[in-house]
This record gives structure tokens, C-alpha cells and sequence, in this order.
């Protein structure tokens, strides 16, 4: 979740009154925020360091966590906002190109008259956008925002898609003009920018802004251009919004707004700005500030949080939480809503509970005991015999490790020396090469473990026990868990008699006895393990074997296999010791 740091004597002020640290601790805990931090007395001016849940779009800043708990608190109502359409009601238009289909094809924009900046408003100001840009816009793939001071430009606009090679202009802090080919290369440097750069480098066209004098706004999601570059003197302020997720643009353009429309010459007021554009036959006007009207069945509210509640009663407790609520006229139980721009997150009946619970108070609900016969939890078998296990390999001197469930596909098989068997479950989109399905095998991330750990002394011994994911068409989710152990010796020497021997005390401790191969011939008599070699790629010639599982009145089943890996193995990690490695299927156990 999203820390923010906002002046702690700004934000009295603000709340009209002086709070201990444990007041307002207390606050934000009542709100359903948590106080991180109180730099009173490590920094001048003190900072407080306030965590926000990730949904709350609009408490990313000074001014939306300062209106909400001002909201809560029942120092001030909800703000209106509204459209304030210029004095001859000729509205700026902006056109939108055809061309923009092939990188971003979304546009929305804004504009706010009158504002007054000073350093805190207009650092603000900054920082709520770069929020946003990380948070709900990941990192600008989805939605990127340009902010330009209006005075030093000329309508109308246009929203284009042009060849990099014909696109110019001097880039936000440079005065050097540059195409938009030699930017990227520019930019390829900057720490900060350079993340972004990918989102359009191999697009054939980017997106670009000019004015009527075909003055660059901005190369959304790049740059903005130094010209019309806003400052503290600023006072009428372009937001210019393209993405490709038309929900969270119009997200955006409303939490900007909504935030600093404050500071406007007249407060809560925002100018909408005409959008065209011709291959869809489509013109709007931007930003559309209409509540979202829904409705919420009073006896669900009343029987979550176990309250009695009358209609007019919840409806006061949502007003604390910016909601304009009131009795519906059509039913005795519904209650008519109309959710603010502010409060995206809120999707389902269930938001607006939970709402209603955070005004009421968590801790003034009442609180009773669930009316079941049987309450006593309990451990699964599977986890009770994996602690058993783990504890046995800890007591052993073995260190226990927790690699990620998730690996590459080379790790799992061709680093391995196997083919591709097909019931690994694959990432759709995995982020990197590295993560792109769930292990079989507890093998590979225990060798990545010794891998990042080749400096430290050796032998190393380290286990797992964990699951791995294998397909299973039979099921619903098509997949299942399976619980493996795994150890694997890392030393100058082959190390076979030490995983051999740690497989001996996990077997004792689980009550399975050696057997032999004969024994396992008279079924319904014995019970135990015995091992067996085989012939497994992943390991060296000879020095392999499998783990045979016989239950009482059952067929042998081979539970798992250790040796010495091959060397090909330990090449592909970059191990330059013998390893030896076991793995068991702990299922067969239960």
C-alpha cells in the first residue's frame, strides 16, 4: 500500500485542531488508514507518513486526505463539483486523429481557471501525479498525464500519431530541439525516464499534442514540452490525458480535478473541453463529473455488521463517507446512492457496507459468538506431516530455504536435462523470462538458492518442503498442489551418503521401514521403503535411484529419487561442486 508524507502542521491546521501522535493514530485507525510514521524531531518541517489503502485513489495526496477526514469528522460537506463552461459557452475542442489506434487511442482532458499555486500546493500537485502514474496507471503503460500552463498556448488541439522522425520539440527542462528518434536516445540515460521509454520505442507512430500553432503540448507517455512548462505563476492549468484503459482514464481525470479544483477562483469548478473525433463519429465533452447512481439494501448492511439500523440512520453514516445517501422512494429497504467522483473503488453493495461498518465504528459493533456447534480449528494432515518433516531435516543440520513457486521454463526442464512432459501450468503474460510457469520440481529453486549463495563456505545443506503445481484436467481448476521435499549437499565431495542418510531419518520418523525389492513381492504383508537405481537425465550415470513406497495390501509406488546430478546440470547453474539432490512426494504419505 502507498505511503504518503504530508506536512504535519499543514494538516492540523487543515483538521482545525492539534492531535497527539496517539489521537491522531487513533484517527486514521477509526478511518481505516494507519498512521506509519511521526518525524517529530527528525525532520523540520515534522512529516507524518500516512498509509493508504491501494484502492483509495483519492487520498494519494495533502488535499484528498485532508477532505476526507474533514468529511468524516463532520467538519465540512462533501464538495459539489461542477462544470463551469466559459463566458461566451464556447468550449476549447481538442480533435483526435485516427492515427492514435495504434498506440494510444484514449483522450480525456480538463482544465482548471484561476489556480493559485504556491510551493506546497504545486509540489503537491506533482507528487499526486507521479502517484498515480505508479499506482493505478503502472507506470504510465495504462494512462499517462500531462499538465500545461494554457496561457502559452493557443486553441484548438489536436490529438495525434506522427513517424518519430517528424516529430520536435524541445523536451520539459532542455532547451535543445530534438526529434522524437534522438529523445529516446537522450533519455536513455535518465534514471527516471528511461523505464518509460519501451511503452512506444517500437511503435511506428507516437503520440503527440500541438496547439493551433502546432506548438508541442506533450509525447505522452514520454515528455511534456518545456514550453508550456507550468510554474508558480501559473493559473490556468491543461490536463491532457491519453491512455489505453478508458476506465482509468476518466479515473484519473477525476481525482485530478476533483483534488485541486479547490484552489480554482472558484472553488469546485472545472471547465469541460470538447473532444472529437471524426473516425468514430464521436464528440463529448470532458470531464463528466456526474455521481454514479446505485442503490443498497438496508437489512444487508444492518445484517453484516449484526446493527438495527434505521434507513435515515445508515444514510447519516454514509454522509461521513462523502456519499449523498437517502431513503428510497420505491422500496421500504433500499436506500438511494449517489457515489462521488472521488470514489472509484467503490463497485458492489458490499463497498458501501463496509463504508457504513468504517462511520459506525469496527469497534462499536457488537460482538457475539458464531452460533455453530464446532468451532475448534485445525491443522490440514498435509501440514502437520510437512512440519514433522521440516523439523526432522532442521535437527539434522540442515538449513531450510523458501525459493519462489515460480520458475522458467528452461529451469524446470532443459537446465534439468528433461523434456517438456507438459504438465507444468503456464503464466499467460509472465512479466519476465523468468517467471514463466510453476515448478514440478523443488529441484531448481533450491540449486538458484546454492547458486546466490556460492560465496559462503562449504558443505552447504539445504531443504525445502513446499508445493508444486502440476495439470490436472480432472479438476475444476484444471491444476492441483502437490507437497514435495527436497534437500540437496553442496560440497567438494559427492555428498550421495549424506542425502542418503537424511532420506533414512525422514523415512524412520514418518514409520516406514527398509525393505527390500522381495519384500515388496509379498503384498499384504510388509510395509516400508525400498530404493531401487534407475536411469534419470538429471543425474550422473550409476549414481541414481529411485524411492519405492510399499503400503500394507498395496502395490509398490515410487515416491521420489536422489543421487548426484549430472555435470551438464551443474553447468547450466553454475555450480562448480558435486551436488547431490532428494526429492519426495509427501502425498503418498497420507
Amino acid at each position: 500500500m502507498p505511503t504518503i508524507s504530508v506536512d504535519k502542521h499543514a494538516l492540523y491546521k487543515a483538521l482545525g485542531k492539534e492531535y497527539t501522535r496517539d489521537e491522531f493514530d487513533e484517527l486514521c485507525f477509526e478511518f481505516g488508514i494507519e498512521l506509519d510514521d511521526d518525524t517529530t524531531g527528525q525532520e523540520e518541517p515534522p512529516q507524518l507518513k500516512i498509509e493508504i489503502p491501494a484502492n483509495r485513489y483519492d487520498m494519494l495526496c495533502f488535499e484528498g486526505i485532508a477532505m476526507n477526514l474533514n468529511v468524516f469528522l463532520g467538519r465540512q460537506a462533501m464538495p459539489q463539483y461542477r462544470l463551469s463552461r466559459p463566458k461566451d459557452g464556447k468550449l476549447l475542442e481538442v480533435t483526435v486523429k485516427p492515427e492514435t489506434q495504434q498506440v494510444r487511442q484514449y483522450f480525456s482532458c480538463a482544465i482548471l481557471r484561476g489556480v493559485k499555486f504556491d510551493e506546497a500546493r504545486y509540489q503537491s500537485f506533482i507528487s499526486l501525479q507521479d502517484k498515480l502514474h505508479q499506482n493505478l496507471a503502472r507506470q504510465r503503460s495504462l494512462v499517462a498525464i500531462g499538465t500545461h500552463d494554457l496561457d502559452t498556448l493557443k486553441g484548438p488541439f489536436t490529438y495525434e500519431a506522427l513517424p518519430p522522425e517528424q516529430i520536435k520539440f524541445a523536451p520539459l527542462n532542455q532547451t535543445k530541439e530534438m526529434n522524437a528518434k534522438e529523445m529516446m536516445e537522450f533519455f536513455e540515460k535518465d534514471l527516471q525516464l528511461r523505464k518509460y521509454l519501451p511503452i512506444i520505442r517500437d511503435k511506428p507512430v507516437y503520440p503527440i499534442i500541438y496547439d493551433a500553432n502546432r506548438t508541442v503540448l506533450s509525447m505522452p507517455p514520454i515528455i511534456n514540452s518545456n514550453h508550456s512548462k507550468i510554474t508558480l505563476k501559473t493559473r490556468d492549468v491543461f490536463i491532457d490525458i491519453t491512455a489505453t484503459d478508458k476506465t482509468k482514464l476518466e479515473i484519473v481525470n477525476h481525482i485530478l480535478v476533483a483534488m485541486f479544483s479547490m484552489y480554482c477562483a472558484e472553488p469546485f469548478t472545472i471547465e469541460p473541453v470538447k473532444i472529437i473525433s471524426p473516425h468514430n463519429n464521436e464528440s463529448r465533452e470532458t470531464p463528466d463529473l456526474s455521481p454514479r447512481a446505485t442503490t443498497v439494501s438496508s437489512s444487508f448492511i444492518n445484517s453484516i455488521c449484526g446493527l438495527t439500523l434505521s434507513r435515515d440512520e445508515i444514510s447519516a453514516l454514509l454522509t461521513k463517507m462523502c456519499h449523498s445517501s437517502r431513503p428510497s422512494k420505491t422500496s421500504d429497504d433500499l436506500l438511494d446512492i449517489d457515489i462521488p467522483i472521488t470514489r472509484a473503488d467503490v463497485l458492489h453493495q458490499a463497498d458501501i457496507m463496509e463504508d457504513a461498518a468504517i462511520a459506525y465504528g469496527f469497534n462499536n459493533l457488537p460482538r457475539h459468538f458464531p452460533s455453530v456447534s464446532h468451532g475448534v480449528a485445525a491443522a490440514l494432515p498435509i501440514n502437520k506431516l510437512a512440519d514433522i518433516v521440516r523439523l526432522e531435516a532442521a535437527m539434522a543440520g540442515w538449513t531450510e530455504v523458501m525459493p519462489l513457486i515460480l520458475c522458467s521454463h528452461d529451469e524446470n526442464y532443459a537446465w534439468l536435462n528433461k523434456a517438456d512432459d507438459n504438465k507444468a501450468v503456464r503464466l499467460q503474460n509472465p512479466k519476465t523470462a523468468e517467471y514463466q510457469i510453476v515448478r514440478t520440481s523443488l529441484l531448481p529453486g533450491l540449486l538458484k538458492t546454492i547458486r546466490e549463495n556460492r560465496k559462503h563456505a562449504v558443505p552447504m545443506k539445504i531443504f525445502e518442503v513446499s508445493d508444486i503445481g502440476v495439470k490436472d484436467e480432472k479438476l475444476e481448476r484444471r491444476s492441483r498442489n502437490v507437497r514435495h521435499f527436497a534437500a540437496a549437499w553442496y560440497g567438494k565431495s559427492s555428498g550421495f551418503e549424506q542425502v542418503h542418510g537424511l532420506l533414512d531419518r525422514v523415512m524412520l520418523m514418518l514409520r516406514s521401514a527398509v525393505i527390500t525389492r522381495d519384500d515388496e513381492l509379498k503384498k499384504g504383508e510388509m510395509t516400508g521403503y525400498f530404493i531401487e537405481e534407475v536411469e534419470d537425465s538429471t543425474y550422473l550415470a550409476g549414481h541414481v535411484a529411485a524411492i519405492y513406497l510399499q503400503l500394507k495390501g498395496q502395490s509398490a509406488v515410487k515416491i521420489g529419487i536422489f543421487g548426484i546430478l549430472h555435470p551438464k546440470v551443474l553447468k547450466h547453474f553454475d555450480l562448480p561442486f558435486p551436488t547431490s539432490t532428494l526429492e519426495l512426494n509427501l502425498e503418498n504419505f497420507m
